[in-house]
C-alpha cells in the first residue's frame, strides 16, 4: 500500500469523520458559550447568538448583533439543541457503533462506510426530531416567562417538576427496557438485524428511538442546568455514557433518588416563606 493510499484510507475512515463531526459540534458550542460569557448578563445573548448563527453558516436566519431575546428565534434555538444533542449523545452511541462495524466487517471484510453513515444518519434523525421538540418547548417556556433567555428555569415549580419527572423516570419500566438494549449492543443487533444501506438506516432509527427513551428526561434537565452551560453538558454526557454501560446498573436507581430528593428540596424552599 502506497503512502497516498494509506493517507486516503485513514482520511475516509468512518470513525475519523464521526469524531470530527462530534468535535465540530463541541467547538461551536464552546465558541458560543465563550461569546455569551464575555458579554455581560445572561439575558444579553445577542453576540453569542450571532456567533453561533454565523458558525452554523446559514442554519437559521442571521441574528442582528444586539438581538435581545434568544427565544424570539425558534430556528436558532432548534439549531442549538441539535448541536447539544450531537455533542452529548453521539459519544454515548460509540459502543453500538463499534458493535455494528465489527459485525459488518466480519461478514464483508471491508470498512462499511455507506452502511455505517446510514446507521449514524438514522440515529441522528431521531435526535434531530427530539431537538425540534425541545427547541419548541424552550421557545414556548421562554415566551411564557418560565425560563430565561439562557434557557434556565425561572420558576421554582418548573425546576421541581423537571427534577421530579427525571427522578421518577429513572424507575420506570420504559427506561429500564431502553437501557437494557443500550447496554447490550450485540443483543440489539441479534434482535433487529437488517442487511444493507436501508437496513442500516432502519436500525439507526430504531436505536435512536431507544436512546431517546433512555435519555430524554435527563436531557430535559438542561432547563435546570442551562441549555448553554458547558459544565452541565459535559457532566450530563459522562453520566449518560456511564449509565448505558453494564456498570451503569448501579447508577440508575441512586441517580433517581438524588433527583427526587433535589425536587423535594426545591419544592420545600418554594413553600418556605422568606
Amino acid at each position: 500500500m502506497t503512502a497516498a493510499s494509506r493517507i486516503f484510507r485513514i482520511a475516509t475512515d468512518p470513525w475519523i469523520a464521526f469524531f470530527a463531526l462530534v468535535t465540530a459540534a463541541w467547538a461551536i458550542l464552546i465558541v458560543g458559550a465563550a461569546s455569551l460569557a464575555g458579554h455581560g448578563t445572561p439575558s444579553d445573548l445577542g453576540p453569542g447568538i450571532a456567533s453561533i448563527s454565523q458558525l452554523l453558516n446559514g442554519i437559521g436566519r442571521h441574528i442582528p448583533p444586539h438581538a435581545p431575546h434568544l427565544h424570539s428565534n425558534l430556528t436558532v434555538i432548534v439549531a442549538m439543541w441539535s448541536l447539544m444533542s450531537a455533542a452529548m449523545m453521539a459519544p454515548t452511541a460509540v459502543p453500538v457503533l463499534r458493535a455494528y462495524r465489527h459485525i459488518v466487517e466480519g461478514s464483508a471484510g471491508r470498512i462499511p462506510r455507506a452502511d455505517f453513515f446510514a446507521f449514524v444518519a438514522g440515529y441522528a434523525a431521531v435526535w434531530g426530531l427530539f431537538s425540534v421538540l425541545a427547541g419548541g418547548a424552550q421557545h414556548a417556556l421562554a415566551s411564557a416567562g418560565l425560563v430565561t433567555d439562557a434557557g434556565i428555569s425561572a420558576a421554582p415549580w418548573l425546576t421541581a417538576g423537571l427534577l421530579a419527572l427525571a427522578g421518577a423516570y429513572q424507575f420506570s419500566g420504559l427506561k429500564h427496557a431502553c437501557l437494557s438494549r443500550c447496554r447490550s449492543p450485540m443483543g440489539f443487533f441479534l434482535s433487529h438485524w437488517r442487511e444493507g444501506f436501508r437496513g442500516a438506516l432502519a436500525m439507526g432509527l430504531r436505536h435512536g428511538a431507544i436512546c431517546v427513551g433512555c435519555c430524554w428526561a435527563l436531557m430535559a434537565l438542561a432547563f435546570v442546568g442551562g441549555s448553554m452551560n458547558l459544565a452541565w453538558m459535559g457532566g450530563a454526557m459522562v453520566l449518560m455514557m456511564v449509565e448505558k454501560l453494564p456498570l451503569g446498573r448501579r447508577l440508575t436507581a441512586p441517580l433517581g433518588v438524588v433527583l427526587l430528593s433535589a425536587a423535594a428540596m426545591v419544592a420545600a424552599r418554594a413553600l418556605t416563606p422568606l
